[in-house]
């Protein structure tokens, strides 16, 4: 069995790899184990780069459990490494990769190479929320309004893929939701979304969550890890 340490944003994200995630990847003899960044009993949020490193060192020091991330660009603060010249890039690709190729090298800086070579660094394009457009009956089912489906549909076919829905303050894809349904609960409605979709619809529309979901999958070869 690999152990790999998921360390989150918030408690949805926690409860979206617990639920929606962990269950297929524990099939494939991969157990994850979310947890909120920073010290024991804080809420999330705040995802400060001295945090990261401060739980990484903690989590890879027993030296066989692997460790991966999972944040929104959106909520990353300016001085965490490369947001600034993320926001100078062109595509939704460019900035994600500005970031984690930053904080690579930050968290290599602190840990060691040896150590690094069980992270699997991921940033999330823009939202957790844009992994729900994925399919827009299903978010319309999690909130508990199925007529609300037209309209996330109409959303989600003016971008070739929901990751790359934007993150302006009015059009983020939580304040979409929030537009149309005022009543949104991030950790209630947006779980019982994932749920609806399903992880394989979810990977289907979203090419980067799914390449890192193939990137830990392929932990189960021996020669991957």
């Amino acid at each position: 069995m690999i152990r790999l340490y998921v360390i989150c944003e918030g408690q949805t994200e926690e409860s979206f790899i617990k639920e929606v995630v962990a269950p297929t990847l524990y099939e494939r003899q991969i157990y994850l184990c979310p947890r909120l960044v920073g010290k024991p009993g804080h809420q999330g949020g705040n995802v400060k780069i001295e945090r990261i490193v401060t739980d990484a060192r903690n989590l890879l020091a027993a030296g066989d459990a692997w460790c991966t991330t999972f944040f929104d660009f959106y909520g990353l603060p300016n001085a965490f490494p490369g947001k600034a010249q993320a926001q100078q890039s062109g595509s939704p690709d460019d900035k994600a990769d500005c970031v984690l190729n930053a904080m690579q090298a930050a968290l290599t800086l602190e840990l060691g190479e040896n150590a690094m070579r069980r992270f699997i660094p991921y940033l999330q394009m823009y939202e957790f929320e844009g992994l729900l457009f994925s399919d827009p009956v299903a978010l319309a089912q999690g909130t508990g309004d199925t007529r609300l489906a037209a309209p996330f549909q109409r959303i989600r076919a003016q971008f070739s893929t929901p990751e790359w829905i934007n993150d302006s303050p009015h059009t983020a894809p939580a304040k979409r939701i929030q537009a149309l349904f005022p009543s949104y609960d991030k950790p209630l409605h947006g779980v019982l979304a994932a749920r609806e979709a399903g992880l394989d619809r979810i990977r289907a529309e979203c090419r980067r969550f799914d390449a890192w979901l193939s990137r830990i999958e392929a932990l189960a070869d021996p020669v991957a890890a």
